[in-house]
């Protein structure tokens, strides 16, 4: 057989059954121990029975689950001779990514964050700004948001509309995204907001930005130089409020997954 083990899989995928296609994922992403389990063993990590396994290595057209095991081991061992070679500057590189996240996120204040968290939760509805470069982390927010709570609007990439920020109240949230270049339009979101009692957290580098000056809270990005740096600070927000509110965020997914299942929105 000249195809790899990978190439076998993805050209045999579309035909498995949902069990096989459950063991198949598990061996590509975790070859090594694939290569060393039994097919019990595998079936247990998989959550599918070990005939399913063996019923794999049929359906790819092998005589057996010793063919298929053998068959990884050879890509795997010859995957990890590749990796061997070039560990050093992939250690390297590894090592300066994370540096670099950890900057981005060193600002953070738990006080902060847990009060942000807090207002997001219990808002009647949350209004999330960013114009510009900075619109593509709040539609981000924006859409996470929504598979957590109800009520969650957002801004135009380089404008917003009165009547819609008409409608906060003092039970409200405004998130502004301000980053430099500090645009007139996230200001004056927040000014508006804050005419209309509404709570203004701004996610900025600096606590003396001109949104940072007049927010009720301030979570800081570590860095201006890289979109990441707001996703990342987005994806804590998001986290901590699934974990805070893990009923309601549970009920809403749950529903979501229904209407995404009736709608055939997603392949798997």
């Amino acid at each position: 057989m000249n195809q790899s083990f990978q190439e076998l899989i993805k050209h045999k995928f579309p035909d498995l059954s949902r069990g096989q296609k459950k063991v198949a994922e598990f061996l590509v992403n975790f070859m090594e121990k694939g290569s060393l389990y039994t097919a019990g063993q595998i079936g247990k990590e998989a959550g599918v029975s070990e005939t399913t396994v063996i019923r794999l290595a049929y359906a790819l057209g092998l005589n057996g689950f010793s063919d298929l095991q053998e068959l990884m081991r050879k890509e795997w061992l010859s995957s990890a001779e590749s990796k061997e070679a070039a560990s050093k500057p992939a250690a390297y590189s590894a090592a300066e990514e994370k540096k670099i996240f950890d900057e981005w996120l060193s600002p953070v204040d738990e006080k902060d964050l847990s009060q942000a968290v807090d207002a997001l939760i219990k808002s009647d509805q949350v209004y999330i700004a960013g114009f510009r470069e900075s619109h593509t982390a709040a539609y981000w927010l924006y859409y996470k948001m929504n598979q957590l709570r109800n009520h969650v609007l957002l801004s135009f990439p380089t404008g917003f509309l009165l009547e819609t920020l008409c409608n906060l109240t003092s039970a409200s949230t405004v998130v502004v995204f301000s980053l430099p270049r500090y645009t007139k339009e996230a200001l004056e979101v927040a000014q508006q907001a804050k005419k209309q009692g509404a709570k203004v957290i701004a996610i900025t580098d600096r606590r003396l930005s001109p949104v940072g000056q007049i927010a009720d809270i301030t979570l800081l990005a570590g860095t201006t130089e890289h979109i990441l740096s707001l996703l990342a600070l987005s994806q804590i927000v998001m986290s901590s409020m699934q974990k805070r509110d893990e009923k309601t965020a549970g009920k809403r997914q749950e529903h979501l997954e229904k209407l995404y299942t009736e709608q055939g929105i997603f392949l798997e």
